[in-house]
């Protein structure tokens, strides 16, 4: 048999996913480590990774593949890459990291890309980066430069997670159009490099790789990540993405109108559009999308909301360490919408762009000692999840986007009922959920860009649609309801910032 391997470089874990070609399933699926990765916070706001971390998980996770499904080394036609968005990776010469990846959580260039934004002009960086400077990898590489110059001094390139994984495995380093325009590294309007931004950081244009495509051969195996993963040299890399542009590209999310969510460290909506549009707030933000072409442009406009997932499993950890997540849904599901009054705002993971780059950390209203127990808030944790990304989503509508139906994979807090349902009853959309993940996506995207699949709807083929969830028009007014006092005690919030 031939298959497809798929790696996705998350923040928490590393999976490693096997496709069959021929059927175009997934044959087996491993994650490394067991509990999820440190990140490191030296500073309030900080959030870093070693990017070697990231290597060697991928080589525990594919070894726990190969338990699962043995394959030969000559049974992979190629290699994808998902990687977790808007890090910064910086190597000297001979590739080796200078200092920890600042990862996509971390608040320290919010300033520096404020100043940019100003400086440059708001209007001006919205028709050319559809984005404020922000916190992204561009002004991240500022930071360094501004605050560690011996390291920026040695910088012989800055990377993506992803590039920087692709270098591990091939030597090159590389990266593509869809990475420059994640870190607001890319200019719409001139399809080039974003010079003048780099020239207001007094950044080198050269510390940036090269551009490979998106779908193609990036770069071959090397013998000495053959020898460590137990590969075959010459094994293709033929496609990476960020993790939510390749979320969106598993569900086949890929043509104007179409919509993707994920809900794991971070909660994300993903909706395509033909048009280069942008938040004159800044509070969403437009990337290039996988499939973007001159001739058919493609741009992914990505609501995050930071402090998802990673606040479910903050409750497990610290308020329910005997339960589980299963036993934690039932317990939410147990207490009425509106978890009696108790309100969660989940924004205790660093600047949330949806509040103009605001860090406000996490907070609780309506806490009443004889009426609350842990079911309420569990339940107030979902719901105010559902309730940030709702808020998000607004936005997105002001902006022309239409959101009807939304698909996102059956997995993190998607298989949570109360989480779905609220999710579809808020909003209003059509809740599609399919088994898929960024590693899945990732193999089928290689599977692509080797020539296997002539297109996206060969590629997907074997993509197995779980569960739909309808609105419900029954609740809906519930929902509303809850809604608005929610969002009344996030304005009380703001209100104190």
């Amino acid at each position: 048999m031939i298959y497809l391997l798929g790696f996705d470089i998350g923040s928490s874990s590393v999976k490693a996913t096997l496709l069959d070609i021929g059927s175009g399933r997934p044959v087996a699926a491993a994650f490394s480590p067991d509990s999820e990765m440190a990140i490191e916070s030296p500073q309030p706001g900080f959030a870093e990774q070693h990017p070697d971390t990231w290597w060697r998980e991928l080589a525990h996770s594919l070894s726990r593949l190969r338990t699962l499904a043995p394959f030969a080394a000559d049974e992979v036609a190629a290699i994808g890459i998902s990687y977790q968005m808007h890090g910064l990776v910086v190597v000297d010469g001979d590739g080796r990291p200078l200092r920890n990846a600042i990862i996509w959580c971390d608040s320290r260039a919010v300033q520096a890309g404020q100043a940019a934004f100003d400086a440059l002009g708001h209007s001006y960086c919205l028709s050319h980066y559809l984005n404020s400077p922000g916190n992204f990898t561009a002004s991240k590489l500022r930071w360094v430069r501004d605050n560690e110059p011996e390291t920026y001094a040695r910088i012989h390139k800055a990377m993506l997670p992803g590039d920087y994984i692709a270098y591990r495995l091939t030597g090159v380093m590389a990266t593509t159009v869809s990475g420059l325009s994640e870190g607001i590294l890319w200019d719409y309007l001139s399809a080039g490099r974003a010079n003048d931004l780099l020239a207001h950081y007094d950044i080198d244009p050269q510390l940036l790789p090269d551009l490979v495509p998106q779908f193609g051969e990036q770069g071959r195996l090397g013998a000495d990540a053959a020898r460590e993963l137990g590969l075959m040299a010459g094994t293709p890399v033929t496609y990476r993405a960020g993790d939510q542009p390749n979320n969106a590209f598993s569900l086949n999310v890929l043509s104007p109108g179409e919509v993707a969510a994920t809900a794991g460290t971070s909660g994300v909506v993903y909706g395509v559009t033909d048009r280069p549009l942008y938040d004159p707030a800044s509070r969403v933000n437009a990337f290039v999308h996988v499939n973007h072409a001159g001739a058919a442009p493609r741009y992914g406009v990505l609501l995050c909301i930071n402090g998802t997932g990673i606040l479910n499993s903050w409750l497990r950890r610290n308020l329910f360490p005997a339960s589980g997540y299963p036993e934690m849904n039932a317990m939410a599901a147990s207490v009425p919408i509106g978890a009696d009054g108790l309100r969660l705002y989940p924004f205790g993971n660093g600047a949330e762009r949806v509040l103009g780059n605001l860090d406000m950390g996490s907070a609780m209203e309506g806490l009443r000692f004889n009426r609350h127990g842990a079911a309420h808030l569990a339940r107030a944790a979902q719901e105010g999840i559902v309730f940030a990304l709702h808020r998000g989503m607004d936005v997105m509508r002001d902006m022309g986007m239409e959101l009807h139906t939304v698909r996102a994979g059956h997995a993190n807090m998607f298989l949570s009922p109360v989480f779905a349902e609220t999710f579809a009853g808020l909003t209003g959309c059509r809740l599609e959920l399919y088994d898929t993940d960024g590693a899945q996506g990732a193999a089928r995207g290689a599977g692509i860009g080797c020539g296997a699949y002539r297109d996206a709807s060969e590629s997907h083929a074997g993509l197995d649609r779980v569960r739909v969830v309808e609105p419900s028009t029954a609740h809906r007014q519930a929902y509303a309801d809850a809604y608005a006092t929610w969002s009344v005690g996030l304005e009380r919030q703001l209100a104190r910032r």
